[in-house]
């Protein structure tokens, strides 16, 4: 400490000069958090998987929806107003790939427009970054949409940049607010309108040159950012940093007050609080440095904290022992008890009843906890659009599209199959069909939309039963057209008959009389022949049994349609008064032609039944879904639009879209996800698809992904954290008993404040639950700076007994002595967590009611009560294993 204050200006100047020198070259860490978007996720998080296959395929859009809100039905004219605003925004090009009118087909009507004909969407596709998209959505708001009309635009790049737009307005009023707010506070503690500034002034190198290392460090070495880093920077540092700094300038005064000289007072103080000051930003450090070993990038951003706990003791050891150093007693001008300093009253109380009635202390925390404890259920909640304020478009948007189609529809979960080779045939795409039906049956489905079920409902020409129908009507239709076949032939074999009569005997015509006889005879046969296939085809005869019989009737009523026109030209010829007969027996010639043609059209269709059914029985997938492709389907232009919109990738990759019954952001929503994934890769086994790669995209999907992932982190970071915050503690304190206890005790602080918080935000103001990333932030928190306020008394306490004091006596003095500066260091932290409170963005008012409750509850009721009395029961057992 001497060569420090030797060397107090240059240091000063050194630090003060990099602060603003970074300042204006070191990277905008708000626009790094904003590039490093709301969620990332890790690869192997199926939702992630899902947009790198997406990506990669070349189909990664995103979707806008423009939602209007009628009045009354939608009108003709409304219907052409939405038509041209859609045709307008699809000729704006690039970022915007589709627009899908919802008045194009009925199919799509019913999807797009709700049930009470007031709610309309329309669908826009875009490809391109979150940057195009939202200039893309503030060209649409301004230029293209109807001033007479309610229009809302909403998607999730939208509500993504309204959290991210929420989270920094947050942080400019946070900071605002905690600077003015620690000012004041630091006035009523210290009295003295010089005090405030020194924790000011070194707070504020701390902060400048922090978040200038971070931005740094973001660049060099893909350090984990979010927009939490800058909020979480702003309040543990200035409400930290002014905790030490009140530590120190305390002690500072009790060796003013005891007559050491300015420099030896300092040097004292630093031997004293300042060890203090290192376990106890020691602790911290671990704690944060402890969220580098999670996996979900959001959490690992917190740990940004430790780089500002690191230069916040580099600038408490050297700027601010040169103010003590410059300013002296001075320091704590005008205030008259400048140089006196108080005992807490308050604590003094708290230490006759923990100290003196350990049990009856130890009840009074358990009445207070318990029943807190006790209501305690570990809602969470995944509902993103809570984090912004209600009145937001894209959040009355989203409201309006779950009213008017259903909370599910408005965000449907998407399953995608993906191969390296193409998969939209008539043989493989059967069995979605069977996968959609598994699909259906889980708790939560509404329903499922793809290839053979666009609009949610199953094709009826895809299903086997209504072929097999079509086929029957289809032999039924041949059946009758036999009998007309079978009445015209009738019709000429009369004919024929009738003609030869009116032919005299021994005539030249004679002989072609004979032949019409003998066509008559023929065409009797073919009747009576036509008659048992048409028998035969009602009682199941095979289609290509009855076309090959109608194939050889084709082929003599050939031969007798040859006949009659040579019988018909021999009676002509005959120049008989008879010869007039050929031109009725041409016609009867041209009505077995006309039959003969009939039977070839008849042949054609059953011959197309026979291919179809062998097709149909050589298709495996007739047997496993009883869905049938006819060959050719896929590529017909009727449904093209279908395989647009649910294939991707020259047709590689497949999407399916689940409709959820509950809200997708529901809890409820993440039980499905789960339940849906389960059953997709137990209906692909022994499918075409069975080899592909399956994921899953969608809200619900990414909530059920940081579901997981939050889970885990949370239970790993926080083992790792407490056993790191063990070990340092058993080290420093040189006992094993007063590191589980501290730790005991903050855990106790924390589940508490926890189960308060549940109550305000879950029951009392009705919200599904506390945020996902609330309970491992808050917890990181409280643990992290709660443990400061016990190693601030346990410190003193050791520090006391070394000097010989009782274990009793020990512990009065030093609750006498920093209950003052606890008290005044957790509602300094308090406050400016407290400055959380405005910024508007839920997670981080959960957070900050979480840290705002335990540090109140743990500074005014368990350090001062719990604390001591567990240490006054074990006596000098405390000190196990190294002394006792």
């Amino acid at each position: 400490m001497k060569t420090i204050l030797k060397f107090r200006w240059p240091i000063f100047i050194v630090l003060l000069g990099l602060a603003i020198g970074l300042l204006f070259v070191a990277p905008d860490l708000a626009k790094q958090a904003e590039e490093a978007g709301s969620f990332q996720l890790a690869d192997d998080a199926d939702s992630q998987k899902a947009a790198d296959i997406l990506e990669k395929a070349g189909a990664s859009e995103d979707t806008l929806s423009l939602v209007y809100d009628f009045d009354k039905a939608v009108s003709d004219e409304d219907k052409k107003a939405v038509q041209n605003t859609a045709k307008e925004i699809k000729n704006v090009g690039k970022p915007v790939t589709a627009v899908m009118d919802p008045f194009e087909s009925e199919e799509i009507e019913n999807q797009l427009v709700s049930e009470d004909k007031k709610t309309v969407l329309v669908p826009i596709t875009v490809d391109g970054s979150e940057e195009e998209i939202i200039d893309l959505s503030e060209k649409i708001r301004s230029e293209m949409l109807p001033k007479d009309t309610t229009v809302y635009l909403t998607g999730e790049a939208i509500i993504n940049n309204d959290v991210n737009e929420s989270a920094q307005e947050g942080l400019k009023k946070t900071e605002v607010i905690t600077v003015v707010l620690i000012f004041a506070l630091l006035l009523i503690v210290f009295r003295s309108i010089v005090t405030p500034i020194v924790p000011l002034i070194a707070v504020g190198i701390t902060y400048l040159l922090s978040q200038s290392l971070v931005a740094f460090f973001v660049d060099w070495f893909g350090f984990p950012v979010s927009n939490y880093t800058q909020i979480f920077l702003v309040a543990i540092l200035f409400g930290l940093g002014t905790d030490y700094c009140i530590l120190l300038l305390s002690r500072y005064k009790e060796e003013l007050i005891e007559g050491h000289e300015i420099q030896e007072a300092i040097i004292n103080t630093y031997k004293t609080a300042g060890r203090t000051l290192i376990i106890s930003s020691l602790a911290v450090f671990i704690g944060f440095a402890a969220i580098g070993f999670a996996d979900f990038p959001i959490f690992k951003s917190a740990v940004a904290v430790a780089v500002g706990i690191a230069v916040l003791i580099l600038v408490l050891f050297t700027v601010v022992p040169l103010f003590m150093m410059l300013l002296k007693d001075k320091l704590f001008w005008p205030a008259k008890q400048a140089t006196s300093h108080n005992d807490s009253k308050l604590w003094i109380r708290f230490s006759k009843l923990s100290v003196s009635r350990p049990l009856l202390s130890m009840a009074i925390v358990a009445v207070i906890t318990v029943p807190l404890l006790l209501t305690y259920d570990n809602d969470l909640s995944f509902n993103t659009v809570d984090e912004i304020d209600q009145s937001k478009e894209s959040v009355k948007g989203l409201n309006l599209i779950s009213e008017g189609f259903g909370k599910g529809d408005s965000l449907p979960v998407q399953v995608i199959l993906k191969d390296d080779n193409s998969i939209v045939d008539e043989k493989d795409v059967p069995y979605l069909e069977t996968i959609s039906r598994n699909l259906e049956k889980v708790d939560g489905v509404k329903s499922v939309r793809t290839i053979t079920r666009p609009t949610g409902e199953q094709i009826d020409d895809l299903n086997v039963d209504n072929q097999l129908g079509l086929i029957s009507d289809g032999l039924k239709e041949a059946n009758d057209g036999i009998k007309s076949v079978q009445e015209g032939l009738g019709q000429v074999e009369g004919g024929l008959n009738d003609a030869t009569s009116k032919l005299p005997s021994g005539s030249e015509a004679s002989s072609g009389g004979a032949g019409l006889r003998q066509a008559a005879q023929g065409i009797g046969q073919i009747n009576d022949q036509l008659d048992q296939l048409a028998g035969g085809l009602s009682q199941g005869m095979p289609a290509a049994q009855a076309v090959g019989g109608l194939n050889a009737l084709n082929k003599e009523l050939g031969k007798i349609s040859t006949s009659l026109n040579g019988a018909a030209g021999q009676i002509e010829g005959s120049g008989s008064q008879v010869g007039q007969l050929s031109s009725g027996i041409g016609q009867l010639a041209k009505g077995v032609t006309d039959s003969k043609n009939g039977l070839t059209e008849i042949s054609k269709g059953l011959t197309e039944v026979t291919d179809m059914l062998k097709d149909m029985s050589e298709a495996p997938s007739i047997r496993d879904t009883g869905i049938y492709i006819p060959a050719g389907t896929l590529g017909e232009e009727e449904f093209q639009p279908v395989i647009d919109r649910y294939t991707f990738g020259d047709e590689t990759g497949i999407l399916m879209e689940v409709i959820l019954k509950d809200d997708p952001y529901a809890r409820e929503s993440i039980a499905t996800v789960h339940a849906i994934k389960d059953s997709v890769k137990t209906s692909i086994i022994g499918t075409p698809f069975e080899n592909t790669d399956v994921a899953f995209a969608g809200i619900s999907s990414m909530n059920s992904d940081l579901d997981d992932i939050s889970s885990k982190d949370f239970t790993r970071t926080v083992v790792i954290m407490l056993v790191g915050l063990f070990v340092v503690l058993t080290i420093l304190f040189r006992s094993a008993i007063m590191p589980l206890y501290m730790i005991g005790s903050l855990l106790l602080t924390y589940y508490t404040a926890i189960s308060f918080t549940e109550l305000i935000f879950v029951n009392g103001l009705g919200y599904d639950g506390i945020s996902w990333a609330v309970p491992f932030f808050g917890f990181i928190m409280l643990i992290a700076l709660g443990v400061d306020y016990s190693i601030f008394l346990l410190d003193r306490f050791r520090e006391e007994s070394i000097k010989g004091s009782t274990i009793a006596d020990a512990l009065k003095i030093s609750m006498a002595k920093m209950g003052t500066v606890i008290i005044t260091a957790a509602v300094i932290l308090a406050g400016t967590f407290g400055a959380m409170m405005p910024s508007g963005v839920l997670s981080l008012v959960q957070i900050a009611t979480i840290v705002i409750t335990g540090l109140l509850l743990y500074g005014l009721i368990i350090l001062p009560l719990l604390i001591p009395a567990i240490t006054v029961s074990f006596g000098r057992g405390v000190w196990w294993p190294f002394r006792g």
